[in-house]
């Protein structure tokens, strides 16, 4: 699937990259944790389980060698997957709160249970960082794939706070966004 000369390694994220995800996240967790738990909600929240091979291929072929990383948020969600790039690589993490897709029936039962969905768990979607002159090309890509119909930008790599992600608040502010520690919903898979 990814060609020769291509590296998705974490290490490979450069300030000034963009940072995507290929749809709204934490569906998987907060359908599985209903299901298990026996919560109903006034609307059903479906997995977002996904083969993803054909979606990434597209992807791959628009950006290349342009896309640095890629990197599938299932165990600690987005929060832990960037955290982890961020550290591997030495650089900041950036997100836009208002730019990452969040269902609304997911982003209720969040609220309702206490949990922020950027640890939630996801299944069929990924996070593609890609050189910023490629990022018009990747997202046009995934959005041809009716996984990634709901792709978005949702941030940027940057020099500032290495090793840290931070997110920009509707309102303006910024907060830490850290690695999970202990497990916010029990283990899925």
């Amino acid at each position: 699937m990814v060609r020769p000369g291509v590296a998705i390694d974490p290490r490979r994220a450069r300030p000034g990259d963009v940072v995507i995800a290929s749809g709204p996240i934490g569906n998987h967790g907060i359908a599985i944790l209903s299901l298990r738990e026996g919560l109903q909600f006034t609307t059903q929240v479906v997995s977002d389980s996904a083969p993803l091979h054909r979606m990434v291929v597209g992807a791959l072929n628009a950006g290349g060698e342009d896309i640095h990383v890629l990197r599938d948020p299932t165990r600690g969600g987005v929060a832990s997957a960037l955290n982890e790039i961020a550290a591997q690589a030495g650089v900041g993490i950036r997100l836009d709160e208002a730019s990452v897709p969040i269902d609304e029936e997911v982003a209720a039962a969040c609220e309702i249970l206490g949990f922020d969905p950027l640890y939630v768990a996801n299944e069929g979607k990924c996070l593609v960082i890609v050189a910023p002159g490629a990022a018009d090309a990747v997202l046009q890509a995934l959005r041809s794939d009716p996984l990634g119909r709901l792709a978005a930008r949702v941030g940027e790599v940057v020099e500032d706070h290495p090793g840290r992600v931070v997110m920009r608040s509707r309102v303006g502010g910024e907060r830490v966004v850290d690695m999970i520690s202990g497990e916010q919903l029990p283990r899925i898979c």
